[in-house]
């Protein structure tokens, strides 16, 4: 069977556990050589490395913070020095602070803050880091949430900000690169099962389930084919749009 991204490499920040490891395979099944970032859990990144390679393509782990927005450079330049050139871009790494109101005396202003650097910050960097080394016809696809456009529950303003404000970047950064055949889209993750979910899961109304017509959470893998195919050849023209993968939630 043909390798539809053979040839290709893909950056995938936040790559070394849950969805961004998921797509990291993902990836790698349909032939692109995979680069990662991380922030901390290097021993995490080498195995997602190692377990890339095993599938026959080229795989690397670098460290970055996407919350100092100054390393997104850095990134992408030592990506393109390893491999020859960079071709996709997948904005994964992000952070979930839930949980309070935004009346509440006790608000953690200092982690929203962080989140907001993360979240918001971070991606408009790579993605304009990006965008000076990507060929034509190439793919940035950034991860978002079904928050981004519906309020489900209270305690998470500043989460569901962070992911409508990447809606709204992406719809602008797919004008601006157009004319290059480079298509700039969000996949729009409902609940899943990863690490960042189940920090956040005691904030979660017991009805959840309830607002799903398709009453499961998404499996990674789920999310990951969509993210693959908004970077293969069959999605070409498809860009500034918000592909929602969440289970009808409030359809």
């Amino acid at each position: 069977m043909t390798k539809v991204l053979a040839g290709k490499v893909v950056l995938i920040t936040g790559g070394s556990r849950g969805l961004g490891a998921a797509t990291a395979l993902a990836f790698a099944g349909e032939g692109a050589d995979v680069a990662i970032s991380y922030v901390a859990s290097e021993e995490k990144a080498a195995k997602v490395a190692r377990d890339v390679s095993a599938l026959g393509v080229r795989a690397r782990a670098f460290r970055a913070d996407q919350g100092d927005p100054s390393q997104s450079e850095p990134l992408v330049r030592a990506v393109v020095e390893h491999f020859g050139h960079l071709d996709i871009l997948v904005n994964n790494a992000a952070v979930a602070v839930q949980g309070k109101r935004v009346d509440d005396p006790d608000l953690d202003v200092a982690a929203l803050d962080r989140q907001w650097a993360i979240n918001v910050a971070g991606v408009i960097a790579n993605i304009r880091a990006a965008a000076k080394v990507l060929p034509e016809g190439g793919r940035i696809i950034s991860v978002g949430s079904g928050l981004g456009t519906r309020s489900l529950f209270p305690g998470a303003t500043d989460y569901a900000a962070t992911k409508a404000a990447v809606n709204g970047y992406t719809r602008g950064a797919a004008r601006d690169l157009g004319p290059r055949n480079i298509t700039v889209n969000v996949v729009q993750a409902g609940i899943m099962d990863t690490d960042m979910a189940a920090s956040a899961a005691h904030n979660l109304p017991p009805s959840v389930l309830d607002m799903h017509p398709i009453r499961r959470i998404a499996t990674v893998e789920e999310v990951a084919a969509a993210i693959v195919f908004l970077a293969g050849p069959n999605a070409g023209y498809i860009t500034g749009s918000v592909l929602d993968v969440s289970g009808g939630v409030l359809s």
